[in-house]
């Protein structure tokens, strides 16, 4: 098996995983959902295009800048066409948009090596325009990250930490350690299940399916952390002075 890599950075990010109606949620971290769909994008596929040849790739996430959740209150108008050719406006339900803000994910898919590869070209040069799971998160910066010969646990612990360099010098420490959330393997137990996996994005006639996750932490080094001096300081020395 092998794995692609994915950095997924922007303004805004949105990956909503139980939303309905008016408010629109998103969760902590990328969804498998939302990136298979940022990867069926890239490649060319229509929302009403089979899924099958994405449906067998083991998905993780790891945690390298958590962000900022924040909220958008969301009003909208449909035009309508009178009889005597005017236009008159019809306001839509007030609906509470999610996003989280300033934010940085590694995602990594683990499939056959063949597969794996022509998703890190595609992502390199996308057929559609890809965004961070709403048309209006576009990514900042290159995506992709190369393919590695590893597998889900191996990648999310040996890729460099993604994080800005800025909360890298803040964060002194040495290591680090980055929350993870992946698929559960087939002989792993595990008690969390999420509505996340896409079986059609079809519009008319969505459907998902429940997968197994396992949520877990890695130690990353940074390469701008500076260890604590050890200072040995004894109170004493003043007095005999």
């Amino acid at each position: 098996m092998s794995v692609v890599a994915l950095r997924l950075a922007g303004p805004l990010q949105s990956w909503g995983a139980s939303s309905k109606f008016v408010r629109r949620d998103t969760e902590t971290a990328p969804t498998k959902s939302g990136v298979l769909g940022l990867v069926a994008a890239a490649k060319g596929l229509r929302r009403t295009d089979p899924l099958e040849s994405l449906l067998g790739l083991r998905f993780g996430v790891r945690i390298d800048q958590p962000g900022q959740l924040v909220r958008d209150f969301h009003t909208a108008q449909r035009p309508k066409r009178e009889r005597d050719g005017s236009t008159t406006w019809t306001s839509l339900p007030l609906s509470y948009r999610y996003y989280i803000s300033d934010a940085v994910y590694l995602a990594v898919l683990e499939g056959e090596h063949e597969l794996v590869t022509t998703i890190d070209a595609a992502v390199r040069s996308p057929h559609f325009p890809l965004y961070l799971g709403r048309r209006s998160c576009p990514p900042a910066g290159p995506i992709a990250l190369g393919v590695f010969d590893t597998d889900l646990q191996g990648a999310l612990t040996a890729v460099p930490w993604l994080a800005s360099t800025r909360t890298q010098k803040r964060t002194r420490d040495t290591r680090v350690t980055l929350a993870t959330v992946r698929d559960a393997a087939d002989n792993e137990l595990t008690g969390e299940t999420i509505h996340d996996t896409p079986v059609s994005f079809d519009p008319n006639h969505r459907q998902y399916e429940w997968r197994n996750i396992v949520r877990g932490t890695v130690d990353i080094v940074n390469p701008h952390g500076t260890a604590a001096p050890v200072i040995e300081h004894d109170a004493m020395s003043v007095l005999e002075a």
